[in-house]
């Protein structure tokens, strides 16, 4: 098993991190390098690589490079923007930069062509729900426990995959006896879905569906 390498130019990121991997046994042999992301980089041969809230704060040239980096050094490649209109376009370019290299698209597309979102009309994005400390809520200025995160994404491979049908590119809508359901699918099209009590099982797999799920549930 390979060990994990963390790469990051800020002193006090990779401080931070050390200090959060030490209570975990299965992180203890992580290794954490300073280096500036961007042209000069050189990743080491790997079977995962993941670029996480990297690409918004590089130039358009050193964020194609690092992409191009990390498709020829791993197997399976994942990267994560902030969910927005920009961190969105991000993701779509280093998408289309690892298709290009030969790359399967995983997740969360069901299908390898373009997007079917029409360039400035709306972008995909989905929510996860992260816990907040004390120091957090004091530093973002909240009062909850938590705060829902925001992000797009793409995790792509070098082998062929066999991706959802379908995926839920938004927060499904519970109605009295049905849900709706707004999903990407393989064709490529945006689509709404309407399942009712009259589906029995797919029913109650949709009052159970969260954004970003596949769809059908596997076995549905």
């Amino acid at each position: 098993e390979r060990p994990v390498t963390v790469l990051d130019w800020a002193e006090p990121a990779l401080a931070l991190g050390r200090e959060l991997a030490a209570a975990n046994p299965a992180l203890r042999d992580t290794r954490w390098h300073r280096s500036r992301i961007g042209a000069a980089l050189t990743i080491e041969s790997t079977d995962l690589v993941t670029v996480s809230y990297v690409l918004n704060e590089l130039t358009a040239p050193d964020r194609a490079a690092l992409v191009d980096a990390a498709a020829h050094a791993a197997q399976a490649v994942v990267i994560v923007e902030p969910g927005t209109p920009d961190g969105y376009a991000r993701v779509i370019e280093a998408r289309d930069r690892l298709i290009s290299a030969g790359f399967h698209v995983a997740a969360p597309c069901p299908h390898g062509a373009a997007c079917p979102i029409a360039p400035g009309t709306d972008w995909c994005h989905f929510s996860a729900r992260v816990s907040r400390s004390s120091l957090h809520r004091q530093v973002k200025g909240g009062s909850l426990a938590y705060e829902d995160e925001k992000f797009s994404y793409v995790a792509a491979t070098r082998l062929p995959v066999d991706p959802a049908p379908a995926r839920v590119v938004r927060k499904p809508q519970i109605r009295k006896g049905q849900v709706l359901l707004d999903l990407c699918e393989k064709d490529p099209a945006l689509r709404r879905t309407t399942v009712t009590k009259r589906h029995g099982d797919l029913y109650r797999a949709a009052r159970d569906t969260d954004w970003g799920d596949p769809w059908p549930p596997a076995g549905g």
